[in-house]
Protein backbone atom coordinates (compact mmCIF):
# COMPACT_ATOMS: atom_id res chain seq x y z
CA UNK A 1 0.00 0.00 0.00
CA UNK A 2 1.25 3.74 -0.28
CA UNK A 3 2.38 4.66 2.96
CA UNK A 4 3.52 7.74 4.55
CA UNK A 5 7.25 6.72 3.59
CA UNK A 6 6.18 4.55 1.04
CA UNK A 7 9.27 5.14 -1.22
CA UNK A 8 12.42 5.21 1.40
CA UNK A 9 12.13 8.65 0.53
CA UNK A 10 10.52 12.05 1.07
CA UNK A 11 6.58 11.21 1.99
CA UNK A 12 4.10 11.31 -0.56
CA UNK A 13 2.29 14.43 0.10
CA UNK A 14 5.50 16.12 0.47
CA UNK A 15 6.57 14.91 -2.91
CA UNK A 16 2.98 15.96 -4.48
CA UNK A 17 3.28 19.72 -2.76
CA UNK A 18 6.42 19.55 -4.33
CA UNK A 19 5.07 18.92 -7.73
CA UNK A 20 2.60 21.26 -7.30
CA UNK A 21 5.37 24.37 -6.44
CA UNK A 22 7.53 23.31 -9.36
CA UNK A 23 4.18 22.98 -11.73
CA UNK A 24 3.19 26.35 -10.65
CA UNK A 25 6.41 28.21 -11.24
CA UNK A 26 6.90 26.65 -14.63
CA UNK A 27 3.46 27.31 -15.65
CA UNK A 28 3.71 31.35 -14.30
CA UNK A 29 6.70 31.13 -16.93
CA UNK A 30 4.91 29.71 -19.81
CA UNK A 31 1.74 31.44 -19.32
CA UNK A 32 1.56 34.30 -22.57
CA UNK A 33 -0.46 36.73 -20.55
CA UNK A 34 -3.27 38.36 -21.58
CA UNK A 35 -3.49 40.54 -25.58
CA UNK A 36 -4.27 43.98 -25.65
CA UNK A 37 -6.85 44.62 -27.89
CA UNK A 38 -5.66 47.80 -30.21
CA UNK A 39 -8.17 50.40 -30.29
CA UNK A 40 -11.20 51.25 -28.27
CA UNK A 41 -14.30 48.80 -28.37
CA UNK A 42 -17.87 50.21 -28.58
CA UNK A 43 -20.65 47.78 -27.85
CA UNK A 44 -23.60 48.76 -30.36
CA UNK A 45 -27.01 47.63 -29.56
CA UNK A 46 -29.44 48.39 -32.70
CA UNK A 47 -33.03 47.68 -32.66
CA UNK A 48 -34.87 47.94 -35.88
CA UNK A 49 -38.09 46.90 -36.67
CA UNK A 50 -37.16 42.42 -37.37
CA UNK A 51 -34.62 42.06 -34.92
CA UNK A 52 -31.74 43.64 -32.23
CA UNK A 53 -28.31 43.26 -33.54
CA UNK A 54 -25.47 42.90 -30.75
CA UNK A 55 -22.17 43.52 -31.53
CA UNK A 56 -18.83 45.07 -30.46
CA UNK A 57 -17.00 46.64 -32.98
CA UNK A 58 -13.53 48.25 -32.88
CA UNK A 59 -14.75 51.99 -34.51
CA UNK A 60 -11.28 52.65 -36.38
CA UNK A 61 -11.19 49.74 -38.44
CA UNK A 62 -14.67 48.59 -37.80
CA UNK A 63 -13.69 44.96 -37.17
CA UNK A 64 -16.08 42.72 -35.47
CA UNK A 65 -15.45 40.96 -32.28
CA UNK A 66 -18.55 39.89 -31.71
CA UNK A 67 -21.88 39.58 -32.81
CA UNK A 68 -24.92 38.06 -31.99
CA UNK A 69 -28.78 38.56 -33.36
CA UNK A 70 -31.66 38.58 -30.95
CA UNK A 71 -35.29 38.42 -31.91
CA UNK A 72 -36.90 41.22 -29.69
CA UNK A 73 -36.03 42.81 -26.48
CA UNK A 74 -37.33 39.62 -24.29
CA UNK A 75 -34.25 37.61 -25.80
CA UNK A 76 -31.89 40.38 -25.42
CA UNK A 77 -32.98 40.76 -21.73
CA UNK A 78 -32.64 36.92 -21.44
CA UNK A 79 -28.53 37.28 -22.06
CA UNK A 80 -27.84 40.99 -21.24
CA UNK A 81 -30.45 42.14 -18.12
CA UNK A 82 -28.27 45.46 -17.50
CA UNK A 83 -27.63 46.68 -21.36
CA UNK A 84 -31.56 45.65 -22.38
CA UNK A 85 -32.98 47.70 -19.32
CA UNK A 86 -30.27 50.38 -20.83
CA UNK A 87 -31.51 50.14 -24.28
CA UNK A 88 -35.35 50.72 -22.92
CA UNK A 89 -37.19 51.99 -26.00
CA UNK A 90 -34.36 53.90 -27.64
CA UNK A 91 -33.23 52.49 -31.60
CA UNK A 92 -29.76 52.17 -30.68
CA UNK A 93 -27.38 52.12 -27.79
CA UNK A 94 -23.76 52.50 -28.09
CA UNK A 95 -21.30 51.22 -24.19
CA UNK A 96 -17.81 52.24 -24.21
CA UNK A 97 -15.85 48.81 -23.54
CA UNK A 98 -12.62 49.69 -21.75
CA UNK A 99 -9.37 47.85 -21.24
CA UNK A 100 -10.26 45.35 -23.98
CA UNK A 101 -7.93 42.20 -23.38
CA UNK A 102 -8.13 37.94 -24.67
CA UNK A 103 -6.74 35.08 -23.53
CA UNK A 104 -5.47 32.01 -26.02
CA UNK A 105 -5.96 29.09 -23.85
CA UNK A 106 -5.12 25.81 -26.81
CA UNK A 107 -4.81 21.89 -25.43
CA UNK A 108 -5.80 18.36 -27.36
CA UNK A 109 -9.42 19.58 -27.85
CA UNK A 110 -9.30 22.93 -29.50
CA UNK A 111 -8.85 26.52 -28.89
CA UNK A 112 -10.89 29.04 -25.88
CA UNK A 113 -10.76 32.64 -26.44
CA UNK A 114 -11.49 34.34 -23.17
CA UNK A 115 -12.17 37.76 -23.98
CA UNK A 116 -12.50 40.45 -20.65
CA UNK A 117 -13.62 43.98 -20.88
CA UNK A 118 -15.48 46.25 -18.97
CA UNK A 119 -18.86 47.87 -19.65
CA UNK A 120 -18.85 51.65 -18.23
CA UNK A 121 -16.74 50.58 -15.78
CA UNK A 122 -18.43 47.59 -15.25
CA UNK A 123 -16.57 44.04 -15.65
CA UNK A 124 -17.83 41.21 -18.74
CA UNK A 125 -16.26 38.20 -19.59
CA UNK A 126 -17.14 36.14 -22.30
CA UNK A 127 -15.61 32.82 -23.68
CA UNK A 128 -15.41 31.49 -27.13
CA UNK A 129 -14.29 28.66 -28.57
CA UNK A 130 -13.37 26.30 -31.17
CA UNK A 131 -12.35 23.03 -32.38
CA UNK A 132 -9.78 24.59 -34.42
CA UNK A 133 -8.37 28.21 -34.99
CA UNK A 134 -10.07 28.07 -38.36
CA UNK A 135 -13.29 27.71 -37.08
CA UNK A 136 -13.55 31.22 -35.27
CA UNK A 137 -15.04 34.37 -35.59
CA UNK A 138 -12.88 36.16 -38.15
CA UNK A 139 -11.00 38.60 -35.82
CA UNK A 140 -10.29 35.57 -33.03
CA UNK A 141 -9.03 33.41 -35.68
CA UNK A 142 -6.69 36.27 -37.01
CA UNK A 143 -5.83 36.98 -33.62
CA UNK A 144 -4.80 33.19 -33.56
CA UNK A 145 -3.11 33.18 -36.24
CA UNK A 146 -1.07 36.21 -35.38
CA UNK A 147 -0.33 34.78 -31.65
CA UNK A 148 0.67 31.04 -32.47
CA UNK A 149 1.14 28.21 -29.98
CA UNK A 150 5.53 28.55 -30.05
CA UNK A 151 7.10 26.28 -27.65
CA UNK A 152 5.64 27.50 -24.87
CA UNK A 153 2.49 26.66 -26.11
CA UNK A 154 3.77 23.19 -27.35
CA UNK A 155 4.81 22.40 -23.45
CA UNK A 156 1.53 23.41 -22.14
CA UNK A 157 -0.58 21.27 -24.43
CA UNK A 158 2.08 18.93 -23.64
CA UNK A 159 1.55 18.89 -19.98
CA UNK A 160 -2.18 18.76 -20.34
CA UNK A 161 -1.58 15.94 -22.01
CA UNK A 162 0.14 13.79 -19.30
CA UNK A 163 -2.23 15.34 -16.95
CA UNK A 164 -4.89 13.95 -19.11
CA UNK A 165 -2.89 10.27 -19.13
CA UNK A 166 -2.16 10.30 -15.25
CA UNK A 167 -5.62 11.04 -14.69
CA UNK A 168 -6.76 8.39 -16.83
CA UNK A 169 -4.89 5.64 -14.97
CA UNK A 170 -7.08 6.83 -11.87
CA UNK A 171 -10.13 6.51 -13.87
CA UNK A 172 -9.21 3.05 -14.72
CA UNK A 173 -8.62 1.88 -10.87
CA UNK A 174 -11.61 3.71 -10.24
CA UNK A 175 -14.58 1.11 -11.22
CA UNK A 176 -13.04 -2.04 -10.07
CA UNK A 177 -11.73 -0.57 -6.62
CA UNK A 178 -15.67 0.97 -6.17
CA UNK A 179 -17.28 -2.30 -7.10
CA UNK A 180 -14.28 -4.70 -4.57
CA UNK A 181 -14.38 -2.68 -1.91
CA UNK A 182 -17.84 -1.96 -1.48
CA UNK A 183 -18.59 -5.35 -1.94
CA UNK A 184 -16.29 -6.34 0.89
CA UNK A 185 -17.27 -3.37 3.24
CA UNK A 186 -21.39 -4.22 2.92
CA UNK A 187 -19.92 -8.31 3.32
CA UNK A 188 -17.71 -7.41 6.37
CA UNK A 189 -20.75 -5.11 7.94
CA UNK A 190 -22.48 -9.25 8.77
CA UNK A 191 -26.06 -8.77 9.88
CA UNK A 192 -28.91 -6.60 8.21
CA UNK A 193 -28.94 -4.02 11.52
CA UNK A 194 -24.67 -3.27 11.14
CA UNK A 195 -25.46 -2.37 7.51
CA UNK A 196 -28.90 -0.08 8.12
CA UNK A 197 -26.90 1.76 11.43
CA UNK A 198 -23.91 2.33 8.68
CA UNK A 199 -25.77 3.74 5.79
CA UNK A 200 -28.01 6.11 8.07
CA UNK A 201 -24.91 7.52 10.13
CA UNK A 202 -23.35 8.32 6.71
CA UNK A 203 -26.56 9.32 4.94
CA UNK A 204 -27.47 12.08 8.10
CA UNK A 205 -23.69 13.31 7.88
CA UNK A 206 -23.40 14.16 4.19
CA UNK A 207 -27.15 15.95 4.36
CA UNK A 208 -25.65 18.12 7.71
CA UNK A 209 -22.82 18.79 6.27
CA UNK A 210 -23.90 19.71 2.33
CA UNK A 211 -27.09 22.20 4.32
CA UNK A 212 -23.93 23.96 6.26
CA UNK A 213 -22.02 24.25 3.77
CA UNK A 214 -25.15 26.18 1.66
CA UNK A 215 -25.79 28.66 4.72
CA UNK A 216 -22.06 29.41 4.64
CA UNK A 217 -22.62 30.22 0.94
CA UNK A 218 -25.76 32.19 1.36
CA UNK A 219 -24.51 34.17 4.89
CA UNK A 220 -21.49 35.79 2.66
CA UNK A 221 -23.04 36.00 -0.51
CA UNK A 222 -25.43 38.26 1.69
CA UNK A 223 -22.41 40.60 2.90
CA UNK A 224 -20.50 40.51 0.39
CA UNK A 225 -22.72 41.16 -2.34
CA UNK A 226 -20.40 40.35 -5.29
CA UNK A 227 -23.01 40.37 -8.12
CA UNK A 228 -24.05 44.21 -7.54
CA UNK A 229 -22.53 46.10 -10.48
CA UNK A 230 -21.43 43.06 -12.67
CA UNK A 231 -22.31 42.67 -16.98
CA UNK A 232 -23.87 39.50 -17.53
CA UNK A 233 -22.38 38.73 -21.04
CA UNK A 234 -23.60 36.16 -23.24
CA UNK A 235 -20.97 35.10 -26.33
CA UNK A 236 -19.77 32.16 -23.74
CA UNK A 237 -20.10 28.05 -23.54
CA UNK A 238 -23.26 27.70 -21.60
CA UNK A 239 -24.66 24.53 -21.02
CA UNK A 240 -28.08 23.75 -22.73
CA UNK A 241 -31.07 24.48 -20.74
CA UNK A 242 -32.85 20.65 -19.16
CA UNK A 243 -35.99 20.49 -20.49
CA UNK A 244 -36.91 18.52 -16.99
CA UNK A 245 -37.81 19.95 -13.83
CA UNK A 246 -36.12 19.50 -10.56
CA UNK A 247 -39.03 16.83 -9.37
CA UNK A 248 -38.29 15.09 -12.68
CA UNK A 249 -33.90 14.86 -12.12
CA UNK A 250 -35.01 13.42 -8.94
CA UNK A 251 -36.79 10.39 -10.04
CA UNK A 252 -34.35 10.14 -12.60
CA UNK A 253 -31.62 9.56 -9.90
CA UNK A 254 -33.77 7.58 -8.20
CA UNK A 255 -33.86 5.00 -11.39
CA UNK A 256 -30.03 5.00 -11.76
CA UNK A 257 -30.03 3.30 -8.46
CA UNK A 258 -31.32 0.32 -10.07
CA UNK A 259 -29.16 -0.45 -13.57
CA UNK A 260 -31.23 -2.69 -16.12
CA UNK A 261 -27.92 -3.86 -16.99
CA UNK A 262 -25.13 -3.54 -14.14
CA UNK A 263 -22.43 -4.89 -16.57
CA UNK A 264 -23.39 -1.86 -18.97
CA UNK A 265 -23.76 0.44 -15.77
CA UNK A 266 -20.27 -1.36 -15.05
CA UNK A 267 -18.54 -0.24 -18.42
CA UNK A 268 -20.00 3.15 -18.35
CA UNK A 269 -19.12 3.81 -15.18
CA UNK A 270 -22.02 4.75 -13.76
CA UNK A 271 -21.26 5.43 -10.13
CA UNK A 272 -24.70 5.60 -8.67
CA UNK A 273 -25.60 2.51 -10.33
CA UNK A 274 -22.47 0.62 -9.68
CA UNK A 275 -22.96 1.62 -5.64
CA UNK A 276 -26.23 0.51 -5.55
CA UNK A 277 -25.33 -2.84 -7.40
CA UNK A 278 -22.36 -3.50 -5.21
CA UNK A 279 -24.04 -3.16 -1.89
CA UNK A 280 -27.05 -5.14 -3.13
CA UNK A 281 -24.52 -7.88 -4.53
CA UNK A 282 -22.91 -7.84 -0.84
CA UNK A 283 -26.26 -7.90 1.24
CA UNK A 284 -27.30 -11.06 -1.08
CA UNK A 285 -23.75 -12.53 -0.54
CA UNK A 286 -24.39 -12.05 3.37
CA UNK A 287 -28.03 -13.76 2.93
CA UNK A 288 -26.77 -16.45 1.50
CA UNK A 289 -24.18 -17.22 3.66
CA UNK A 290 -22.50 -20.75 3.68
CA UNK A 291 -19.75 -22.59 1.87
CA UNK A 292 -21.30 -20.23 -1.55
CA UNK A 293 -21.48 -17.30 0.67
CA UNK A 294 -17.63 -17.77 2.14
CA UNK A 295 -16.25 -18.29 -1.27
CA UNK A 296 -18.18 -15.26 -2.81
CA UNK A 297 -16.54 -12.60 -0.22
CA UNK A 298 -12.88 -14.18 -0.45
CA UNK A 299 -13.47 -13.89 -4.20
CA UNK A 300 -13.75 -9.70 -3.57
CA UNK A 301 -11.53 -9.93 -0.94
CA UNK A 302 -9.13 -11.13 -3.10
CA UNK A 303 -9.66 -8.78 -5.96
CA UNK A 304 -9.99 -5.68 -3.46
CA UNK A 305 -6.47 -6.58 -2.61
CA UNK A 306 -5.46 -6.59 -5.98
CA UNK A 307 -7.00 -3.57 -7.13
CA UNK A 308 -5.21 -2.14 -3.69
CA UNK A 309 -1.79 -3.21 -4.92
CA UNK A 310 -2.97 -1.60 -8.63
CA UNK A 311 -3.75 1.72 -7.02
CA UNK A 312 -0.52 2.12 -5.28
CA UNK A 313 1.49 1.95 -8.08
CA UNK A 314 -0.88 4.45 -9.84
CA UNK A 315 -0.72 6.47 -6.70
CA UNK A 316 2.96 6.78 -6.81
CA UNK A 317 2.94 8.41 -10.38
CA UNK A 318 0.80 11.43 -8.68
CA UNK A 319 3.68 13.92 -8.42
CA UNK A 320 4.44 13.69 -12.58
CA UNK A 321 1.02 13.75 -13.30
CA UNK A 322 0.09 16.55 -10.25
CA UNK A 323 2.90 18.67 -12.20
CA UNK A 324 1.45 18.61 -15.28
CA UNK A 325 -2.00 19.72 -13.89
CA UNK A 326 -0.41 22.49 -12.45
CA UNK A 327 1.62 23.56 -15.53
CA UNK A 328 -1.60 23.78 -17.45
CA UNK A 329 -3.62 25.43 -14.96
CA UNK A 330 -0.93 28.29 -14.31
CA UNK A 331 -0.18 28.61 -18.46
CA UNK A 332 -3.51 28.29 -19.15
CA UNK A 333 -5.30 30.88 -16.89
CA UNK A 334 -5.12 34.75 -17.00
CA UNK A 335 -4.05 36.62 -14.09
CA UNK A 336 -6.55 39.75 -15.11
CA UNK A 337 -9.78 37.66 -15.09
CA UNK A 338 -8.94 37.16 -10.97
CA UNK A 339 -9.24 40.76 -11.22
CA UNK A 340 -12.25 41.20 -13.08
CA UNK A 341 -13.91 38.60 -11.04
CA UNK A 342 -12.36 39.42 -7.65
CA UNK A 343 -15.03 39.80 -5.38
CA UNK A 344 -17.25 36.86 -6.92
CA UNK A 345 -14.23 34.73 -6.10
CA UNK A 346 -13.34 35.72 -2.93
CA UNK A 347 -16.81 35.48 -1.78
CA UNK A 348 -16.47 31.50 -3.16
CA UNK A 349 -13.26 31.04 -1.44
CA UNK A 350 -13.50 32.56 1.96
CA UNK A 351 -17.15 30.25 2.31
CA UNK A 352 -14.99 26.96 1.33
CA UNK A 353 -12.51 28.12 3.58
CA UNK A 354 -14.93 28.53 6.19
CA UNK A 355 -16.45 25.13 5.63
CA UNK A 356 -13.36 23.51 5.24
CA UNK A 357 -10.93 25.11 7.95
CA UNK A 358 -13.75 25.55 10.70
CA UNK A 359 -17.18 24.14 10.47
CA UNK A 360 -15.84 20.26 8.72
CA UNK A 361 -12.48 20.30 11.91
CA UNK A 362 -15.03 21.36 14.38
CA UNK A 363 -16.99 17.86 13.57
CA UNK A 364 -13.74 16.16 13.33
CA UNK A 365 -12.69 17.39 16.41
CA UNK A 366 -15.86 16.89 18.29
CA UNK A 367 -17.66 14.40 17.30
CA UNK A 368 -15.04 12.24 15.65
CA UNK A 369 -12.81 12.93 18.50
CA UNK A 370 -9.78 13.43 16.43
CA UNK A 371 -7.23 16.23 16.13
CA UNK A 372 -8.25 18.11 13.04
CA UNK A 373 -4.40 19.36 11.62
CA UNK A 374 -2.92 15.63 12.59
CA UNK A 375 -6.19 13.90 10.46
CA UNK A 376 -5.51 16.62 7.55
CA UNK A 377 -1.99 15.68 7.64
CA UNK A 378 -3.15 12.45 6.91
CA UNK A 379 -5.41 13.64 4.20
CA UNK A 380 -2.63 15.73 2.63
CA UNK A 381 -1.88 13.18 -0.38
CA UNK A 382 -5.28 13.04 -1.44
CA UNK A 383 -6.35 16.45 -0.92
CA UNK A 384 -3.11 17.80 -2.71
CA UNK A 385 -4.38 15.33 -5.98
CA UNK A 386 -8.08 16.26 -5.56
CA UNK A 387 -6.84 20.29 -5.89
CA UNK A 388 -4.30 19.85 -9.05
CA UNK A 389 -7.13 17.23 -11.01
CA UNK A 390 -10.12 19.04 -9.88
CA UNK A 391 -11.92 15.60 -9.94
CA UNK A 392 -12.85 13.78 -7.07
CA UNK A 393 -13.69 10.25 -8.22
CA UNK A 394 -10.78 9.86 -10.01
CA UNK A 395 -8.80 10.99 -6.37
CA UNK A 396 -11.20 8.11 -4.51
CA UNK A 397 -8.14 5.25 -4.83
CA UNK A 398 -6.02 7.95 -3.39
CA UNK A 399 -8.82 8.81 -0.72
CA UNK A 400 -9.13 5.36 0.48
CA UNK A 401 -5.38 4.38 0.78
CA UNK A 402 -4.58 7.71 2.91
CA UNK A 403 -7.65 7.17 5.10
CA UNK A 404 -6.71 3.12 5.84
CA UNK A 405 -3.00 3.42 5.95
CA UNK A 406 -2.23 6.66 7.10
CA UNK A 407 -5.78 7.72 9.41
CA UNK A 408 -5.93 4.13 10.25
CA UNK A 409 -10.10 4.08 9.22
CA UNK A 410 -10.98 0.96 9.09
CA UNK A 411 -11.79 -0.80 5.57
CA UNK A 412 -15.48 -1.63 6.25
CA UNK A 413 -16.23 1.87 7.06
CA UNK A 414 -14.05 3.33 4.28
CA UNK A 415 -14.94 1.13 1.73
CA UNK A 416 -18.46 2.27 2.31
CA UNK A 417 -18.14 5.89 3.07
CA UNK A 418 -16.04 7.03 0.48
CA UNK A 419 -17.26 5.61 -2.49
CA UNK A 420 -21.15 6.81 -1.37
CA UNK A 421 -19.46 10.42 -0.62
CA UNK A 422 -17.80 10.63 -3.57
CA UNK A 423 -20.95 10.03 -5.55
CA UNK A 424 -23.29 12.35 -3.46
CA UNK A 425 -21.76 14.19 -1.13
CA UNK A 426 -20.47 17.17 -2.45
CA UNK A 427 -19.96 20.24 -0.24
CA UNK A 428 -18.06 22.21 -1.60
CA UNK A 429 -20.25 21.88 -5.07
CA UNK A 430 -23.40 22.75 -3.59
CA UNK A 431 -22.03 25.84 -1.78
CA UNK A 432 -20.55 26.99 -4.53
CA UNK A 433 -23.42 26.65 -7.13
CA UNK A 434 -25.11 28.45 -4.45
CA UNK A 435 -22.64 31.47 -4.36
CA UNK A 436 -22.29 31.37 -8.56
CA UNK A 437 -26.42 31.33 -8.65
CA UNK A 438 -26.83 34.30 -6.17
CA UNK A 439 -24.33 36.46 -7.85
CA UNK A 440 -26.02 35.87 -10.98
CA UNK A 441 -29.39 37.14 -9.11
CA UNK A 442 -27.66 39.97 -7.85
CA UNK A 443 -26.28 41.06 -11.04
CA UNK A 444 -29.87 40.68 -12.83
CA UNK A 445 -31.76 43.83 -12.48
CA UNK A 446 -35.22 42.82 -11.27
CA UNK A 447 -34.80 40.13 -9.57
CA UNK A 448 -36.14 39.47 -6.28
CA UNK A 449 -33.91 38.36 -3.91
CA UNK A 450 -36.46 37.23 -1.47
CA UNK A 451 -35.94 34.80 1.77
CA UNK A 452 -38.55 32.20 -0.17
CA UNK A 453 -36.27 32.09 -3.73
CA UNK A 454 -32.89 31.59 -1.85
CA UNK A 455 -34.15 28.78 0.59
CA UNK A 456 -35.35 27.50 -3.53
CA UNK A 457 -31.97 28.14 -4.69
CA UNK A 458 -29.92 26.08 -1.34
CA UNK A 459 -32.56 23.33 -1.48
CA UNK A 460 -32.18 22.88 -5.48
CA UNK A 461 -28.33 23.61 -5.14
CA UNK A 462 -28.68 20.64 -2.64
CA UNK A 463 -30.13 18.32 -4.85
CA UNK A 464 -28.34 18.52 -7.51
CA UNK A 465 -24.85 18.44 -5.74
CA UNK A 466 -25.68 15.05 -5.03
CA UNK A 467 -26.44 14.56 -9.26
CA UNK A 468 -23.48 16.12 -9.80
CA UNK A 469 -20.51 13.86 -11.16
CA UNK A 470 -17.35 13.80 -9.58
CA UNK A 471 -15.39 15.26 -12.48
CA UNK A 472 -14.05 18.57 -13.60
CA UNK A 473 -16.62 21.52 -14.21
CA UNK A 474 -19.51 19.20 -13.03
CA UNK A 475 -20.67 21.83 -10.95
CA UNK A 476 -21.53 23.85 -14.11
CA UNK A 477 -23.29 20.99 -15.91
CA UNK A 478 -25.78 21.52 -12.83
CA UNK A 479 -26.10 24.85 -12.19
CA UNK A 480 -28.51 24.97 -15.11
CA UNK A 481 -30.72 23.34 -12.86
CA UNK A 482 -30.66 25.79 -10.38
CA UNK A 483 -30.93 28.58 -12.87
CA UNK A 484 -33.39 27.11 -14.25
CA UNK A 485 -35.77 26.85 -11.30
CA UNK A 486 -35.45 30.33 -10.50
CA UNK A 487 -35.56 31.44 -13.93
CA UNK A 488 -32.46 32.83 -14.20
CA UNK A 489 -30.43 33.41 -17.68
CA UNK A 490 -28.55 30.45 -18.40
CA UNK A 491 -26.35 32.50 -20.41
CA UNK A 492 -24.95 34.04 -17.46
CA UNK A 493 -22.93 31.63 -16.87
CA UNK A 494 -20.52 33.05 -19.69
CA UNK A 495 -18.77 35.09 -16.97
CA UNK A 496 -18.43 32.14 -14.49
CA UNK A 497 -16.59 29.89 -17.32
CA UNK A 498 -13.84 32.08 -17.27
CA UNK A 499 -12.15 31.12 -13.89
CA UNK A 500 -13.82 28.02 -13.06
CA UNK A 501 -11.05 25.78 -13.37
CA UNK A 502 -9.38 27.46 -10.39
CA UNK A 503 -12.77 27.28 -8.69
CA UNK A 504 -13.27 23.74 -9.40
CA UNK A 505 -9.83 23.02 -7.86
CA UNK A 506 -10.70 24.27 -4.45
CA UNK A 507 -14.02 22.92 -4.23
CA UNK A 508 -12.95 19.35 -5.30
CA UNK A 509 -10.60 19.45 -2.68
CA UNK A 510 -13.46 20.46 -0.11
CA UNK A 511 -15.86 17.56 -1.41
CA UNK A 512 -12.78 15.29 -0.73
CA UNK A 513 -11.86 16.32 2.86
CA UNK A 514 -15.60 16.53 4.04
CA UNK A 515 -15.93 12.43 2.29
CA UNK A 516 -12.23 11.75 4.60
CA UNK A 517 -14.26 13.30 7.73
CA UNK A 518 -17.43 11.45 7.11
CA UNK A 519 -15.17 8.42 7.31
CA UNK A 520 -13.37 9.63 10.95
CA UNK A 521 -17.41 10.28 11.91
CA UNK A 522 -18.97 7.16 10.95
CA UNK A 523 -15.75 5.21 12.46
CA UNK A 524 -16.41 6.52 15.73
CA UNK A 525 -19.71 6.63 16.05
CA UNK A 526 -19.80 3.00 14.98
CA UNK A 527 -16.69 2.14 17.41
CA UNK A 528 -19.02 4.35 20.50
CA UNK A 529 -22.49 1.59 19.72
CA UNK A 530 -20.77 -1.40 19.67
Amino acid sequence: MTGENDSGGWPLHYRILLAMVIGTVVGVALNPGEIAISGPVELRIVHDENAILFSEVIPETSKVLYSEKFADAAALAKSYPRLAEALGEKAELTVACDNPRARIVRDRSGVTIVWQRNHDGNPAVSQIAASSGEKLPEFWRLLVSQHPAGVAGGMTIAAKALGDLFLQLLKMVTVPLILTSLVTGVTGLGSRGNFGRMFGRTITYYIVTSMLAITTGLVLVNIIHPGVGAILPGGGAVVEQSEESVVEIVFQQVLRLFPANPIEAIAQGEFLSIISFAILLGIFINFIGGDHGQRLTELFEAAFAVMMRMTSWVISLAPFGVAAFMIFATASQGFDVFRTLAWYMLTVALALAIHAGIILPLIVRFVAKRSPLEFARHMSSALLTAFSTASSNATLPLTISCVEQQAGISNRTSSFVLPLGATINMDGTALYEVVAVLFIAQATPGFEMSITTQVTIALTALIASIGAAGIPHAGLVMMAIVLQAVGLPLEAQGIIIAVDRILDMFRTSVNVWSDSCGCAVVQQLTESSD
